[in-house]
């Protein structure tokens, strides 16, 4: 199988006042389209920095880093930036919708980067993956007017709107009650089981669980790589439990 992602001997070190923390060291890594990766580890270990590195959020200090067969470890910002927007797509924990913005407007937002997209086009796709998450009836509400599961919905659907090709979760149940968290949970379920790549950062091990595969990460070093065979199967429920939020 063709890798979607390739990290090779990936290290990241920060600079403060002429003293050097090394927060990766030496990350090798594969990632094949469709897969589902959980990254664990305690806090302060390295893995938000291993997902912003996945996200070209950043860049590595040294090492290589392929997406698909390009290296997109020697680009500068701005092609980083150009690649981010139509491949990647994102998850925070804090959400992170504009406020003064509808939910259909925050979802268009990641195609308004894009030249040549009519308005109409950017309202349909955005219908088209609110369907997907269930919230196809709140596209003129404003984030303020949903509840917390409601907005991570909408913040999954903005992350879908651009067709990535790996979607990065830093955390996306960690600001939900319990309830919300397994609905949202059901949801990636459901997004894998329809052919989506996910990589999702976590605390949790029963979240940890329903991902495929498990990578650990501390000080920096990734430490183990588990394929979970017992991950839950979506369901019919996903919907009605969606709904019921």
């Amino acid at each position: 199988m063709n890798a979607l992602i390739t990290l090779e001997n990936i290290t990241k070190s920060f600079y403060t006042d002429e003293i050097e923390t090394q927060a990766l060291h030496g990350i090798n890594l594969s990632i094949n389209k469709g897969e589902y990766i959980s990254l664990t580890g305690q806090s302060g270990c390295g893995k938000s920095t291993l997902l912003s590195l996945l996200g070209l959020l950043d860049s590595p200090t040294q090492g290589r880093y392929m997406l698909g067969d390009q290296d997109v470890s020697v680009l500068s910002r701005d092609q980083r930036a150009a690649i981010r927007s139509k491949q990647i797509g994102f998850v925070f924990q804090s959400f992170n919708l504009i406020s003064d913005l509808t939910v259909e407007e925050n979802v268009m937002l990641p195609l308004s980067y894009q030249s040549g997209i009519s308005r109409k086009v950017m309202q349909a796709k955005a219908q088209e993956v609110l369907q997907k998450v269930e919230m196809g009836h709140r596209t003129t509400h404003f984030p303020s007017q949903l509840s917390g599961g409601q907005q991570q919905r909408v913040a999954v659907a903005r992350a879908l709107v651009n067709d990535p090709a790996i979607i990065l979760a830093d955390e996306p149940t960690g600001n939900l009650d319990s309830k919300n968290a397994t609905a949202v949970l059901a949801l990636f379920d459901k997004l894998h089981s329809e052919g989506a790549t996910i990589c999702m950062v976590t605390h949790d091990p029963a979240s940890a669980q329903r991902a495929g595969r498990s990578l650990e990460v501390f000080d920096g070093r990734l430490v183990g790589d588990i394929r979970n065979t017992q991950v839950p199967r979506p369901t019919t429920q996903v919907t009605a439990d969606l709904e019921a939020l």
